[in-house]
């Protein structure tokens, strides 16, 4: 008895880690069933419209049960926000992620993709959300690491190296396919970046409206519906053969019922829990685990060529990844060590009360100051450790 019970809390203490490892194993399942999709020859704005549709069929009944009842109120920002956040990242930056999968391939996009936090950190710049901090350890690191990510993409880019051979399966799912994408790796690099950059103008908006609209199932499901709208008015200007629309028992079938359901339903809750749990860095420290997955089940099933340019310019993101993350972590904890709880607040300002006026009035604006950078810098967290796919 006492060893089975030492087992459960063992797994219980496990529990942020097995999630964060299951919500990879479906990402890295999402880029295998979209470049199976694309090329089946289906049409990645009809494939994308799909996936929104579906997602929202999920998260619509998700959001009305889980937050019924503490729903704020929805007002004309929080549905133009939401519109922004659909436009972002559905009709923009998935059409630009899957057209960057049809150019090069899964491990690319996905190594790409890992310099979503370094892009934020810079768009957060220009738009003044967020501070260098050049004088700080933190903000040394952030800068660091975005520059070498940045290094990193180059080298991914335009160095491709020997091919590195491990063996093979001789499995390869696309063979069942009839449509080849064409490979454009120069093209498919700058789509990346493009979508990169949708996606950290999504989390940026997406934190906003969580300060407006803290309710996060609900304003995931409005995401959801209004990617699906504009994502079907995109699909109908290219494609009017409704032949094409059509979703059999097949592989077209799978990519749009797994990556709506599973990839905006399932991965949006367990990354909820997640934060909930441990925090935002700690989920964004998980990413570049799909990229392993996703080289490995790329070489293995889609007969993907493995090159050291590849492998030496995604271990070289990741790294830029792990130092902003660093930067981002040690900011926060600095601002919660400066800034005491809001209980400990009120506490300490009612004693003080009691004793010295004019002090106090001092201490207060000091603290709301502290608290005001401690919220944008948490907000620059969650935008961090947002999920982005």
């Amino acid at each position: 008895m006492a060893s089975m019970e030492n087992i459960c809390n063992v797994v219980h203490e496990m529990r942020p880690l097995l999630l964060m490892i299951l919500g990879q194993i479906i990402l890295a399942g999402m880029n295998i069933v979209f470049k199976l999709a694309t090329s089946d020859g289906m049409n990645f704005s009809i494939l994308i419209f799909y996936r929104c549709l579906f997602a929202s069929v999920f998260m619509v009944p998700l959001a009305f049960f889980i937050e019924r009842g503490k729903r704020a109120k929805l007002t004309k920002m929080v549905i133009f926000q939401g519109f922004l956040c659909g436009l972002l990242g559905g009709s923009l930056g998935q059409n630009m992620y899957l057209q960057s999968l049809v150019y090069t391939s899964a491990t690319f996009v996905s190594a790409m993709f890992n310099l979503i936090p370094a892009i934020t950190f810079v768009v957060a710049i220009i738009l003044r959300l967020e501070k260098l901090g050049l004088k700080t350890p933190a903000g040394k690191a952030k800068v660091l690491g975005t520059l070498v990510c940045i290094s990193g993409a180059m080298l991914l880019t335009l160095y491709k190296g020997p091919e590195i051979n491990i063996g093979k399966t001789n499995i390869n799912l696309l063979h069942s396919t009839h449509h080849k994408g064409e490979s454009k790796p120069l093209a498919g690099a700058l789509l990346a970046l493009a979508g990169c950059t949708c996606y950290a103008l999504l989390l940026i908006v997406q934190a906003k409206a969580a300060q407006r609209y803290p309710c996060p199932y609900s304003f995931t499901a409005l995401l959801n519906v209004m990617a699906a709208v504009q994502c079907f008015v995109v699909a109908v200007v290219v494609e009017r053969d409704w032949k094409e629309w059509k979703l059999g028992w097949n592989v077209r079938l799978l990519a749009s019922a797994y990556t709506g359901i599973f990839c905006s339903g399932v991965l949006f809750t367990i990354i909820a829990w997640v934060v909930r749990m441990k925090g935002p860095v700690y989920v964004s420290v998980f990413n570049p685990l799909m990229l392993v997955m996703v080289a490995i089940s790329g070489y293995l099933f889609l007969e993907e060529k493995l090159y050291l340019g590849s492998v030496l310019g995604s271990i070289v993101i990741v790294c830029g990844l792990y130092v902003v993350l660093w930067g981002k972590d040690k900011e926060i904890k600095k601002l919660s060590q400066l800034v005491p709880d809001k209980e400990e607040t009120d506490i300490k300002s009612s004693s003080v009360k009691d004793s010295s006026h004019g002090g106090s009035s001092k201490r207060e604006v000091k603290e709301d100051e502290g608290e005001e950078n401690k919220r944008d810098s948490q907000a620059g967290s969650e935008i961090l450790g947002g999920t982005y796919h």
